[in-house]
């Protein structure tokens, strides 16, 4: 049987698929919604889809997303027991010959996407939320904040929930140094980690 909850998230990213809140649809293939159940704990939040996610129209399904299940498995994370969504739902990118390269949303296309994702939130209501990237994190705090400032420390959102702020799988795609890499994916599992932590003791108290 389909929760009045389910029928709302269902509504919600159908209303999603027709977006016109800033210019970025225009060129995207397609709005890319959340993904997950609405009874999620944890909810994780990314930048912006990328090339592939705008075609298949799932969030984190490229190499992000293939760094990010590999993490979450380390970390003893089910991603189907998660909500995983991005700040901005249509991918930003410069058209370079055939290929399209992502482009970093700016704070209006951020602002005019949060309309989204805090209807997300009051769907879904996510004791603890993990915002993966400083895109992630000035749409759910409503400020712009560094990782290195914010990172490993609780933070809470304006409905109540907790908010965690580590990097975005991405990131580490980009390291080259095989020991930077390697040190930086081991703090994000533990990031993750420690999120996974804060739903079980929350579901406890």
């Amino acid at each position: 049987m389909v929760s009045n909850s389910q029928r709302a998230w269902e509504a919600l990213r159908e209303e999603a698929r027709v977006c016109t809140r800033c210019h970025l649809y225009k060129c995207a293939t397609q709005t890319v919604f959340g993904e997950g159940g609405v009874n999620a704990r944890l909810m994780l939040v990314g930048e912006q889809p990328g090339d592939q996610e705008d075609l298949a129209g799932q969030p984190f399904v490229g190499p992000a997303g293939q760094v990010l299940d590999r993490a979450l498995a380390d970390a003893g994370v089910d991603r189907a027991t998660t909500y995983v969504t991005n700040a901005v739902k249509h991918f930003k990118f410069e058209q370079r010959g055939k290929r399209r390269i992502h482009s970093k949303p700016q704070g209006p296309e951020i602002d005019a996407c949060r309309w989204w994702i805090d209807h997300e939130r009051l769907l879904i209501r996510p004791p603890v939320t993990v915002a993966m990237g400083a895109t992630a994190a000035r749409s759910l705090l409503h400020k712009v904040v560094t990782i290195s400032g914010t990172r490993g420390h609780r933070l809470t959102l304006e409905d109540g929930g907790e908010c965690w702020v580590t990097i975005h799988p991405s990131y580490l795609l980009r390291l080259r140094d095989k020991a930077d890499k390697a040190r930086e994916y081991d703090r994000f599992v533990e990031d993750l980690r420690a999120a996974n932590r804060r739903v079980a003791a929350l579901a406890a108290a």
